[in-house]
């Protein structure tokens, strides 16, 4: 199935040819680059996602990672650990994003205390360290 998503301006557009996997994220580093209490990250091969028209910026957001966006109206768009043969897109930039849903969370740990997002679904540490 194709998937396709993109920025709020539609300046960028993708299409993705799997299905993700999908988890909220809820460290620090997400909070902070999505500008809300987690993030919801969708999981693709970078074989299967293709940027269709203009390609994202990026910028380098630690010492591992850097994080696309559209340069003309903001939206976050992806995650991109180096080295890794995946790559995440934020779950809300796709056109149909309830057509999936999260399976767990990552840095649950970190949580903030008011969010019920993700309650009762398995739950992993942070790994990163930087």
């Amino acid at each position: 199935m194709l998937r396709r998503g993109g920025c709020l301006c539609g300046n960028i557009r993708y299409s993705v040819s799997q299905d993700p996997r999908v988890h909220y994220c809820h460290c620090e580093m997400c909070r902070r680059s999505t500008g809300s209490a987690f993030a919801v990250l969708c999981w693709v091969g970078r074989s299967a996602l293709r940027w269709e028209g203009q390609a994202p910026s990026f910028r380098r957001s630690s010492p591992l990672a850097r994080r696309g966006f559209c340069r003309r109206c903001g939206t976050p768009l992806a995650l991109d650990y180096d080295g890794s043969a995946e790559i995440a897109l934020h779950g809300g930039t796709f056109d149909e994003p309830n057509s999936f849903r999260p399976a767990y969370n990552y840095g649950a740990d970190r949580r903030l205390d008011w969010v019920c997002a993700g309650i009762g679904l398995p739950e992993h540490a942070i790994m990163e360290r930087w």
